[in-house]
């Protein structure tokens, strides 16, 4: 049986793309390393492949990726693979130049613009680093893949290289489950509406749609998963006095997750274009949404509008101002029938945008090293 493994820096858990990836490899025959990085607050993991998460000395920074790569570096070495699968550009280094070493071919999934995200936006002096690490690399990868066309086309235009285009969408599921609103601590008879994600970060919105509730009439909000700008969510909940309308939950292993969002009435998602990366971002909880059968409001960057809008699921906010998302929650509050047909449309739209049909072009990659 032939060997691939794949790596990523974060702890494993709560990475869908990748997972979906492993078990895909696994299904097409490989037997499958997964590894990553464990963090105090990591969940343990139950996966069907084998895994491994180093324990770091360093959590952030130059010193991490530092860490990281020697370590990973030191790891593929030692191990045999018949395939190596680099998953975003802080993997990248190590992978590249195992698979070089060993003559073995290598697979590139950058889920990003990776270049260009504000943490490195904000940091030019590191951000050049980054970019003369993918500059040294990039030109020479063979097999590459991404999230989207619009990315797909920055780095046709950069390197003049076809990338294979992968959605983050998720598989067909069931949010059907004997759990309740009552089981959550959310009302029975009040519209919920739900912003969920691994990077609840600055600039995705949550300041505001946390504003926004406090000038809508009876409406609740969950905030679930993690993230830097949580600290100045729970500061607004304080100010506006929300504790009673605004719910709180950590980051939880998928089907979890989606047990929570099956249950509320419509999703956020409100990355705003401050950045190339945040323009053409396509996030998976939009997907999440519409296996869970709820409605939609979403900003307007091109790849999510052109979703929502193609498929009728929700409504694009005219702009981050809390009064303009407010405006479209109280509409779906005060409209039941408007919000009953968006969740129709939802549903309908699940039936085609879910990973059977997605993975298609990443089997056929695969294909080509069983």
């Amino acid at each position: 049986m032939k060997r691939v493994i794949v790596s990523v820096t974060n702890d494993l858990v709560t990475d869908q793309r990748v997972h979906k990836s492993c078990v895909l490899l696994q299904e097409s025959g490989f037997e499958v390393t997964l590894v990553g990085r464990k963090l105090p607050g990591s969940l343990p993991l139950d996966r069907t492949y084998k895994t491994h998460r180093f324990s770091l000395l360093f959590k952030a920074g130059a010193f991490f990726y530092a860490e990281y790569s020697i370590r990973l570096f030191l790891f593929l070495l030692i191990r045999r693979a018949d395939l190596f699968w680099s998953n975003d550009l802080d993997t990248l280094w190590p992978n590249y130049w195992i698979s070089k070493l060993k003559n073995k071919p290598l697979i590139y999934d950058t889920h990003e613009y990776f270049t260009g995200v504000p943490e490195l936006e904000s940091r030019p002096k590191v951000q050049r680093v980054w970019k003369k690490i993918e500059k040294s690399i990039f030109p020479n990868l063979e097999h590459i893949i991404t999230v989207n066309q619009s990315i797909a086309n920055l780095y046709k235009k950069e390197y003049g290289k076809n990338l294979v285009v992968v959605r983050n969408i998720p598989p067909i599921f069931d949010v059907r489950t004997p759990s309740s609103r009552k089981n959550w601590g959310l009302p029975e008879n009040e519209i919920v509406f739900i912003l969920q994600g691994s990077g609840i970060n600055i600039d995705r919105g949550a300041e505001e749609a946390v504003a926004a509730i406090a000038e809508t009439k009876s409406a609740h909000l969950v905030i679930l998963g993690g993230g830097d700008v949580l600290p100045a969510l729970n500061e607004i909940v304080d100010r506006l006095q929300l504790q009673h309308r605004v719910h709180f939950f950590p980051r939880m292993p998928y089907a979890k997750m989606m047990e929570c969002t099956g249950l509320a009435d419509v999703g956020l998602t409100l990355d705003k274009d401050t950045n190339v990366n945040y323009r053409f971002s396509l996030p998976n909880k939009l997907f999440d949404y519409l296996q869970a059968g709820i409605a939609v409001i979403a900003s307007g960057v091109v790849e999510v509008k052109n979703i929502v809008e193609s498929y009728q699921v929700g409504r694009i906010i005219k702009s981050h101002n809390p009064s303009d998302i407010a405006q479209l929650m109280n509409e779906f509050i005060e409209n039941e029938a408007l919000l009953a047909e968006l969740k129709r449309n939802a549903t309908e739209a699940a039936r085609s945008l879910h990973w059977d049909e997605e993975k298609r072009n990443l089997t056929q990659m695969i294909d080509r090293f069983v």
